[in-house]
Order: C-alpha cells, then sequence, then structure tokens
C-alpha cells in the first residue's frame, strides 16, 4: 500500500500550524504574557522559539521526512540500532495519552459553544454566577460525557477520510476559518469603549517582570506549543515529498502559531479590559472571566459564539494531529487499514479519556500523588513523557545521526536557500547539538518542580 503524503507544501503548513494551534495559545498565552510584562515576554517568547521551538521542530519534520514511516520506525532506522525504536514508541504512546485527556478538556469548550449558541452565557452577568454555572456543567457526569464522545467522534470522522482528504482537507478549512474569527474579535475588542487600553497593556513592555520564572515559563511555552515530543510532527514529516524544502515549510508554522497566541492576547485583553475587567489565569479566563464580559459588550452574544468556535477550532485540529502517530504505527507496522487503525485509536483513546471527562463529577475524589485522573494525566505527558521525547528527537539528530548528515538532508530541496544564507547552517549547528538539548533540560527541571 504506497505511503499517503501531503498534496502541497500549503497542505503541510495548515495541517502542521493547526497541530500546533491549540488550547494553550488562547487560553494560557494571554494570561502569562500579560503577567510578566507584556511585550518584553513575547521578545523572550520569540527569542526561546529561535533556541529551542524552532530547531526541534525542524529535526522531528527532518526524522519523518528522511524516513517515511511512523515515529518508531523513524527513530530506529536513524538511530541505526533497535534501542532507537523505543524512544519512537514511546512519542507514539505520548501523543495517544495526551489525546485521550485532550479530548475530555476539548470537550468543555465543545459543550461551552453548544451553551453559547443557545444563549445560556447571555444570562451570566456576574464572576459568581459565572462560577456557579460553570461547577454546575462540571459536576455533571452526562455533560462532561457527551461531549466527550460527541468531541472523539468529530475527531475521528476527519482521521477516517485520510491524510489528504481529512487532515488536510480539514485543516485547510479550518484554519482559515479560525484566523478570520480570530481576527473578527480582535478587531471587535479594539472598536469597544477601553478597548485600547487592553491593548497598551499588552504592548508596553515591562522588563520588570522578566525573571528567571519568566524566562523558564517562555522556554516551556517555546518548546510545548509546536505539539513536540509526541510524535505529531514526524508523522507530518513522513508524508513530505523528499525534494519539499523543510525549513520553508516549517517557518510559516511557526510564525501562524505566534501570531495566533498575540492576537488571541489582543482579543481577550481588549475584550476584557472593554468591561473594567483583568483577564484571570487558565480555565478561569474561559469559563469565569469572559463569559460576564460577552454578556456586557454589544454583541455578546455573536461574540461568545465566535470565540467558543474559535477555542473548539484550536483544540480539534491539534486532537487530530495527536491521534495521528497512533494511526501511521498501526498502518506502516501492522498493515492495518486506515479505517481500522483511526476506530481502533479513536475508541481507545475514548475509553481512557473516561475518567479524565469524570474528574469534575463522579471521580473528583478519587486521587492519586494528590491529582485527580486528569491533572495526573496532563502532568504525567508534560511535565514527563513530552519533554523527555522531544530531547531524544533532537540526541537522535545532532549526536546519533550526526551534524553533517542532519545538514545535508535539511539541505536537500533548499539548496538555494542554504547557498544564498550559509549562516542558516550554523544555526542549525548550533541549536541542534547544544542549545536545544540544553534548554529542554530546563524545562524538564522547571516542568517536575526542581527550580521552585
Amino acid at each position: 500500500m504506497a505511503r499517503a503524503t501531503w498534496s502541497s507544501k500549503l497542505g503541510f503548513i495548515f495541517a502542521a500550524a493547526g497541530s500546533a494551534v491549540g488550547l494553550a495559545n488562547i487560553w494560557r498565552f494571554p494570561y502569562i504574557a500579560g503577567n510578566y510584562g507584556g511585550a518584553a515576554f513575547i521578545l523572550v517568547y520569540l527569542l526561546c522559539l529561535a533556541l529551542i521551538g524552532f530547531p526541534v521542530f525542524i529535526a522531528e519534520v527532518l526524522i519523518g521526512r528522511s524516513t517515511h514511516t511512523s515515529p518508531s520506525g523513524a527513530f530506529q532506522r536513524i538511530g541505526r540500532t533497535p534501542f532507537w525504536a523505543f524512544p519512537g514508541k514511546l512519542v507514539i504512546l505520548t501523543g495517544f495519552l495526551v489525546s485521550s485527556f485532550y479530548s475530555a478538556v476539548a470537550a468543555w469548550i465543545l459543550g461551552y459553544l453548544v451553551e453559547a449558541v443557545m444563549g445560556s452565557l447571555s444570562t451570566l452577568t456576574s464572576p459568581e454566577q459565572a462560577i456557579a454555572y460553570h461547577a454546575a456543567l462540571m459536576g455533571n457526569p452526562l455533560w462532561g460525557l457527551g461531549f466527550h464522545l460527541m468531541f472523539m467522534t468529530l475527531s475521528v470522522a476527519v482521521l477516517l477520510s485520510g491524510v489528504r482528504q481529512g487532515i488536510e482537507r480539514g485543516n485547510k478549512i479550518m484554519m482559515p476559518m479560525l484566523y478570520a474569527i480570530l481576527l473578527i474579535l480582535v478587531v471587535k475588542g479594539l472598536t469597544l469603549p477601553g478597548g485600547m487600553e487592553g491593548l497598551n497593556f499588552l504592548l508596553t513592555p515591562d522588563w520588570s517582570a522578566i525573571t528567571p520564572v519568566a524566562i523558564l515559563i517562555a522556554l516551556g511555552q517555546s518548546f510545548f506549543t509546536l505539539s513536540l515530543g509526541q510524535g505529531t510532527m514526524v508523522t507530518y514529516g513522513s508524508y513530505m515529498s523528499v525534494r519539499e524544502n523543510v525549513v520553508t515549510s516549517c517557518l510559516p508554522v511557526v510564525l501562524m502559531d505566534t501570531g495566533v497566541s498575540i492576537f488571541a492576547s489582543l482579543a481577550v485583553f481588549t475584550i476584557a479590559f472593554s468591561a473594567g475587567i483583568k483577564p484571570d489565569s487558565g480555565p478561569g479566563l474561559i469559563f469565569h472571566t469572559l463569559p460576564v464580559v460577552f454578556s456586557s459588550i454589544t454583541g455578546g452574544y455573536f461574540v461568545a459564539v465566535l470565540f467558543f468556535l474559535l477555542v473548539f477550532l484550536a483544540a480539534i485540529t491539534s486532537q487530530i494531529s495527536a491521534m495521528e502517530p497512533t494511526i501511521a504505527y498501526l498502518m506502516d507496522e501492522y498493515k492495518w487499514t486506515r479505517k481500522s487503525a483511526a476506530l481502533v485509536c479513536g475508541l481507545g483513546a475514548l475509553l481512557l479519556g473516561i475518567p479524565s471527562a469524570l474528574s469534575t463529577s463522579w471521580l473528583k475524589d478519587y486521587t492519586l500523588f494528590d491529582l485527580n485522573f486528569l491533572d495526573l494525566m496532563s502532568d504525567l505527558t508534560t511535565s514527563i513523557m513530552i519533554p523527555v521525547g522531544g530531547f531524544l528527537a533532537v540526541v537522535l539528530v545532532a549526536w546519533k545521526w550526526g551534524i553533517p548528515n542532519a545538514l545535508k538532508s535539511l539541505r536537500e530541496g533548499s539548496e538555494a536557500l542554504f547557498a544564498e544564507r550559509p549562516w542558516i547552517a550554523d544555526y542549525f549547528w548550533f541549536t541542534l547539538k547544544y542549545s536545544a538539548p540544553v534548554l529542554i533540560l530546563f524545562v524538564f527541571l522547571n516542568a517536575i518542580g526542581i527550580f521552585y
């Protein structure tokens, strides 16, 4: 069976951007940017992207493009020993685990989108009401399970259609929709009374807020935002032609992902400041603060619907990318059909995600290491497995495969680019061999709590 490929360079860019753009871009980045110096944090974040995020992204895509197989086979071929199949399987497992609890969280977004369409959010006129409403929904097990099932069904439906007709076509439709909605929200926020205060708050650099903690957070965000360490980019890279320019294919993805984070911050800050409210952190921003804001601004119903549609699109494009490495593995290693692989992967992630979906209701009092099941899965993958997977990928490329071999492969399809800008080779030599692996260690140590 011939291996699937992207129909065009644009197909890869939209699919990879869909994977990179997720919930963290919209509900986490605005908070941390505003809390750690606004424009100053954004500049530090961009530097971190150059030193860790972009080179690791390139490394993972290069592994896939050079081998045209799933992460398990790709790691083993590049590493040239059976040992390296284990890290490949580890990143596949990571993506599968992420897809299980991510669906449970994305189910809340889908649920709130339905609530927004029904007009229920328009009745929330105070933070106390919003908090109580959110608690009631989270405490309803059928609400959480129902939308978990619905979200997973939608994700599998896209994956069943294949790489070109499913993932690529789906992202070519959903990503432009996401950017259009985001642009509408930014314009709406800027035109609201008081909206410019939010713009000024975000874009005024406060260098005193750039503490060691802020730098560590910027490092972590720059690493986690690109779906690294979970087999996605290795798998997506494996669908690329060997003659495709990896550098110019990957750079737009990083720029698109960064653009969503910055414009989401603009939308959130301008809309929130128009109501005299400073954005809160994490889920509180989405479920406690913004519903109150939507009920108090002109056209709030439509803004609420658009906002939760925006976050839903970000969630589902990331979800399908987290599941694809498992599907590719089952097809490459065991010769399963895509239909069988997608259905089994979807069913497995659905069942494994049930405890996460019930972590705010029936299972909220059941903990391990003082964590409910959802938080345990999240901490296991984001604090340990993803950094380990990203570290092993960059070590494989820079130290096992070797920089000369990696650069030789990277130049394929981009000979003119390297000839015109020879410094690019020096940049990848330094970042892949030194800055990326060292900084990933800092991300890992910070994630497991060593620095606090």
